[in-house]
């Protein structure tokens, strides 16, 4: 009489199917509600105290001004590189700094603050159902028990201070774990949908579900692995194949359209800073440099042993807690339990019998579970052999949240009576599954403010930087967010002061070791008309440069970002990580059209190198390369730069002008040449 107590029956007004409800199914939606609201609050807070925009967060922002005065998705005007690795997020930003018409610093601001906030509670949500409650749309709760839905993997993931530090800073993290935790919420719906549901509601979340997974290269290009890893498993999934050819299109459609625009614009095949970082290398040492960088000041090995051990838990209560005789046939938890309800001799099935079987077994939220964790470790041994980044933590973020989905809320199920050996064994384990909550609680609350070891006015031997506190510490502000702010960062007000004596000039603006002072390189009186006045700015910085210098002021660095001269050099094995290729400034001299010696040129500067330079910048490929990105686009320019764009993805030039000379078969000059 209890259970009918606290039951009642309901109706599903669109299916006109009856259904049960239990009024126990309160505790577990109030307590992952409550949760929920704790950490999003706490994280929300969090990510607003440590507000700021990164230098590399502006960079994304010079492209949007040049998008808004008509010279394209651009760095500089009239020269077509992509310097952005998210080709979502400078397009997102485009969108609502052209909606709210705000100042584009105070629009990246917020959109990455709303973004990062609101990926928690819907990675939440999305782990809630997939322990199955009626209110979140799956139902497996017990009569005889009680299940308090707790935050763990949320805990975790909000604790870290490199996680508040990257949910604004201006860089697309804040667009990426909320990519991730939508992507997470309707992969686990299409796994609990009725296999046999083919009406149109089913098939149009089907093809937006492909659709969405599908945006993975443009959201980041290395988070590709996750996106293909959930379309593999639909292409397999229990699907006619006409929707697998459909959801092939689909998928298909934004990714390759742009990737064919990327080749006929850029000529290359992935965003600018993957060649100008060398993408595709490996530094693992570094990589596990990286790992410790960010386990190391957080003890954050403590929690992930502790979410390892109350995953293992987790399943075993799971399994241990059903009885294969009542289980209904058509409840999910029935997916997980193979040829016990309907044994079938595998001697008697065919490839395609086994076919089908396998296709309709992959619909299910294991299979969901099992593709975030191969995904996530997959990517972060991407990240450890490419040798992590010099920001800390920020490239680790995203494989961790996506490790941590299946674990952001925990069940904590405890039985109403301790009679039976499963009911204490299940008490047991919703016992330890509170005190590792409490634990993590208690841990994210110890290291939640901790730092680097490092003095933030300093960078490392590992070249890795805590990137806020750098720039908080360099100039005094606790919240840089606009361009105006990094004017107190050294040499900025008086890299203002050159561009404005060089205004109606040109010349080349170069750093010297005296904050307070630029060196100026002189450009040639023989160049053509539209050359001869343009000013020219090189440094490492692109984002406070770029964003503080006009744009008929062309910004420029030696790592590559902005400038395909520099990223095409061969990478240093003992670089900086992240900044690992360093184009000598002679190069630059020659490419810009500067004086190859004399009282124009600074003192510190070979005349001999800058001579080199020239010859060496007449190699018929690296004159093939500048056409494609300064020649005036066309048809004729686009299917040029398609058929070349897998060359000049991977050509490389060596960075010493004599060597480049000999690699390219020139004519070296003569050392006593006047």
């Amino acid at each position: 009489m209890a259970d009918e107590v606290e039951a009642d029956t309901a109706t599903d007004s669109r299916t006109g199917r009856r259904w049960r409800t239990d009024r126990r199914l309160l505790v577990p939606g109030l307590s992952w509600l409550i949760g929920t609201a704790l950490v999003t609050t706490f994280f929300a807070i969090g990510a607003w105290q440590r507000r700021w925009i990164a230098d590399d967060g502006l960079i994304v922002l010079r492209t949007i001004r040049n998008l808004y005065a008509g010279n394209g998705p651009v760095f500089n005007a009239g020269e077509r590189v992509e310097a952005n690795t998210s080709t979502a997020w400078t397009y997102l930003l485009s969108f609502w700094g052209w909606v709210t018409g705000a100042q584009l610093e105070y629009v990246v601001l917020w959109v990455a603050l709303i973004l990062s906030v609101a990926a928690i509670p819907i990675a939440m949500y999305g782990t809630a159902r997939l322990y199955g409650n009626r209110f979140l749309g799956a139902g497996t709760a017990g009569a005889k028990t009680l299940t308090l839905l707790l935050p763990l993997g949320s805990v975790v993931y909000i604790a870290l201070p490199p996680a508040r530090d990257f949910a604004t800073s201006g860089l697309e993290n804040g667009l990426v774990i909320f990519w991730i935790a939508c992507l997470w919420c309707l992969f686990l719906a299409w796994a609990m949908r009725d296999r046999e549901r083919t009406d149109w509601r089913a098939n149009a979340a089907f093809l937006f579900l492909a659709f969405f997974a599908g945006l993975a290269p443009l959201i980041r290009p290395e988070i590709t692995i996750l996106g293909g890893l959930v379309l593999l498993v639909l292409f397999c999934g229990p699907i006619g194949w006409k929707l697998r050819v459909s959801m092939v299109v689909v998928a298909a459609v934004v990714p390759v359209g742009y990737q064919i625009f990327r080749m006929g614009y850029y000529a290359i095949l992935v965003p600018h800073p993957a060649i100008a970082k060398d993408a595709s290398g490996a530094k693992w040492g570094q990589g596990f440099t990286y790992l410790g960088n960010l386990f190391g000041p957080y003890t954050l090995l403590l929690p992930v042993i502790l979410a390892v051990l109350v995953a293992a838990v987790v399943i075993a209560t799971r399994v241990r807690s059903h009885d294969p005789e009542q289980i209904d046939p058509h409840a999910h938890i029935a997916d997980d339990i193979p040829d016990i309800l309907e044994p079938v001799s595998s001697q008697s099935r065919n490839w395609a019998t086994r076919w089908v079987d396998f296709q309709a077994r992959l619909q299910q939220p294991s299979t969901v579970v099992i593709t975030v964790a191969v995904a996530g470790t997959l990517l972060t041994l991407y990240w450890l052999r490419q040798g992590g980044d010099f920001m800390h933590g920020r490239v680790l973020l995203a494989p961790l949240f996506i490790l941590l989905l299946p674990l952001m809320v925990v069940p904590a199920t405890i039985p109403t009576s301790a009679r039976t050996a499963l009911a204490r064994w299940r008490l047991a384990a919703a016992a330890f599954i509170i005190l590792v909550v409490g634990g993590t609680v208690w841990w994210a609350a110890a290291i939640s403010q901790n730092v680097l070891s490092d003095a933030g006015m300093d960078i490392g031997r590992d070249g890795i930087v805590d990137e806020r506190r750098f720039y908080v510490a360099n100039m005094a502000n606790e919240n840089p967010i606009t361009a105006e702010d990094y004017l107190d960062y050294p040499r900025m007000r008086a890299m203002m002061e050159r561009i404005e004596e060089l205004d109606g000039k040109g010349g080349i603006i170069l750093p010297s070791g005296n904050y307070d002072e630029w060196y100026v390189a002189e450009l040639r009186k023989n160049l053509p008309e539209n050359k001869r006045n343009q000013t020219t700015l090189y440094f490492l910085n692109l984002g406070m440069t770029g964003m503080n210098a006009p744009l008929d002021v062309r910004v420029i660095d030696q790592m590559g970002l902005a400038y395909p001269l520099a990223a095409h050099t061969e990478r240093l094995e003992d670089g900086r990580i992240g900044h690992d290729k360093n184009l000598p400034t002679a190069w630059v001299i020659a490419e810009t059209g500067g004086v190859a010696g004399g009282p124009g040129l600074p003192g510190y500067i070979d005349p001999i190198e800058v001579r080199q330079a020239n010859v060496a910048l007449t190699c018929p490929m690296t004159q093939s390369r500048f056409a494609s990105y300064k020649e005036t686009w066309s048809f004729a320019r686009f299917r040029h730069n398609l058929r070349q764009a897998f060359e000049f993805n991977s050509y490389r030039i060596v960075r010493q002008p004599e060597y480049e000379i000999l690699r390219c078969g020139l004519e070296p000059i003569k050392l006593d040449e006047k």
